[in-house]
């Protein structure tokens, strides 16, 4: 993915250039962090700015953290208890209206997902220190120890790829302000080390969201491991959850201010807050503005592609096409001539037969996410309605599935190739080139994985 470039500023702007966007510096952080350092020093500085007029929910000592801690788990696992038992109630899904919002949700929230734990990464060159053990131990447990099945990066993009949701540059810049903020402090930890801290605290926390959108996915027949493994390794007893609060004290200075520390932790934590949530991207999904979206994009590449022979309401497909913003009379017209047939099973839609089954005419024109979009667009009410005999769900084929156990000679060589390098290194090189690729841009790759193995056993 190409680095996004900044644009060219006036004359008068030019000593004092506007930071990058969100989306821009994201990109840049992970293509080539060194020049973007001073643009991420920028960009989080007026964050913390923003995080500081915050009200804060922290205790005003911290010594109190670990009450917080629990405090704060027993009020989301009783929120979540009655959540279920409305459930059982009969009350709907609280997320996801249908499948095709939860995966909406799934997309919304990769900027973030696909830098998980970055935060930590600028702690590394401090492992020996042991104030810092909780965090780097932390960090090897986001990257699953080097193991593929529990990195949690690997295991986001297996779900982005699943699902054909990879696309993600077309999201707004406020989906990219989380994940923009995890890659500063990541690579700025050196001068922001207490709102490392603060971030960490806040952002390992047990959230109610979490819980819920775990049980909603499965409910949907979506994988929901990745957020089930949350669920489990935050814990307020011996997980992240607990380790965020213990790293306060741990690093808390005993000469010094430490209450000026205290409050950098407190204006860290606060940035949790800011940029889009994941319950905002949840209540920012509308299907009909969604399946435009998608249907526009899809016309940019479309518009003379069709011939002439049809025609609805006297108008060819490429002339329907030919202009952006006429996808919502073009649908209404289609339902008019009757070929798409609202609150119906889409079974019975002509355009829908078009599109999906492997000898339909536009096999292969939308993609998983897609097709989901427009089968519960069509549907409507009669996925809500309760008609027996019928599946509740459309799940596509998967034309993703792929065997990730890669043959062993195509997939050892980048790992065999930095074994023969480490031989040749002494232990300061070997330590600092095993942290250079267990970067949040390398992690997840074959020699980040094997990096991440070897700097494991330097903690045992």
């Amino acid at each position: 993915m190409p680095m996004l470039s900044l644009p060219t500023q006036p004359q008068a702007d030019r000593l004092q250039p506007s930071p990058p966007s969100p989306t821009a510096l994201y990109l840049g952080l992970q293509n080539a962090p060194e020049p973007s350092l001073p643009a991420a020093r920028a960009f989080l500085q007026e964050q913390l700015n923003k995080a500081a007029k915050l009200t804060c929910d922290l205790p005003d000592s911290p010594e109190q953290l670990g009450q917080w801690v629990i405090a704060g788990n027993t009020r989301t696992t009783q929120a979540y208890r009655e959540y279920l038992d409305t459930r059982k109630q009969g009350q709907p899904r609280r997320y996801f209206a249908n499948r095709a919002h939860a995966l909406f949700f799934l997309r919304g929230v990769a900027p973030t997902k696909l830098v998980d734990g970055s935060w930590l990464y600028g702690v590394l060159p401090q492992w020996q220190d042991l104030r810092l053990h909780t965090l780097v131990r932390t960090y090897l447990e986001e990257l699953g120890e080097g193991e593929p099945e529990q990195n949690h990066v690997v295991l986001y993009k297996q779900l982005l790829a699943q699902h054909e949701l990879e696309d993600i540059e077309s999201l707004s810049a406020a989906h990219f302000v989380q994940g923009a903020q995890q890659l500063a402090l990541g690579h700025l930890a050196t001068d922001f080390l207490p709102e490392l801290i603060g971030y960490n605290l806040g952002y390992e926390q047990l959230p109610l969201h979490l819980l819920i959108t775990t049980y909603e996915l499965n409910e949907l027949g979506i994988d929901p491991y990745y957020f089930q493994l949350h669920v489990t390794i935050d814990n307020a007893d011996t997980g992240h959850a607990h380790k965020a609060a213990r790293a306060v004290l741990d690093n808390l200075p005993v000469t010094g201010d430490a209450q000026e520390f205290y409050q950098r932790v407190r204006r860290g934590y606060q940035l949790n807050e800011l940029g889009l949530s994941s319950t905002g991207v949840i209540n920012s999904f509308n299907l009909e503005q969604e399946l435009h979206r998608v249907l526009e994009q899809k016309a940019l590449v479309a518009r003379n592609m069709h011939s002439d022979f049809c025609r609805i309401e006297g108008r060819t497909i490429n002339e329907w096409l030919s202009q952006t913003g006429q996808i919502g009379d073009f649908l209404a017209a289609l339902e008019k001539r009757g070929w798409i047939h609202r609150d119906e099973d889409p079974a019975q839609s002509r355009f829908w037969q078009l599109v999906q089954g492997n000898r339909a005419p536009m096999f292969g024109v939308f993609s998983a996410y897609e097709l989901q979009l427009l089968h519960d667009w069509i549907a409507g009410e009669w996925l809500i309605n309760d008609q027996p005999n019928r599946p509740r769900r459309f799940i596509p084929p998967n034309r993703n599935q792929q065997d990730h156990r890669a043959r062993a000679g195509d997939f050892s060589a980048e790992q065999q190739l930095l074994e023969q390098e480490l031989r040749t290194l002494d232990d300061n090189s070997r330590t600092q080139r095993l942290i250079e690729l267990m970067s949040p841009a390398h992690h997840y790759k074959p020699a980040g994985l094997l990096a991440t193995r070897l700097f494991a056993r330097l903690q045992a």
